[in-house]
């Protein structure tokens, strides 16, 4: 069965539920009695052990290969810039790890 994370949008009360996957979505806020309580949007978690598929096939038999480097971004002039830069541009935050 998973386990379900659930916040109240009132009262900020926030706890893990253990339900099925064919129960109900909880609505009730068990803190406040509120209707406010809803399911939060989390990662998956889970572990890949043992010596599956995931472990033997996908490994290149001790020969690696390394794509030619296909970076054309020009180097930054000595002395800073005041050109923005593709990050700044998107409206990434600096050391975003999407570009």
């Amino acid at each position: 069965m998973p386990i379900y994370a659930y916040k109240c949008g009132s009262c900020g009360f926030a706890k893990d539920i253990l339900q099925k996957m064919s129960d109900p979505a909880l609505e009730v806020c068990p803190q406040c009695s509120k209707p406010s309580f809803a399911k939060q949007l989390t990662a998956a978690g889970f572990q890949l052990k043992g010596s599956g598929w995931y472990a033997t096939d996908f490994k290149g038999g001790g020969t690696t290969t390394t794509a030619p480097s296909t970076d054309s971004t020009p180097a930054a002039p000595a002395g800073g810039t005041d050109t923005p830069t593709a990050a700044s541009a998107s409206g990434c935050a600096a050391g975003c790890a999407c570009h």
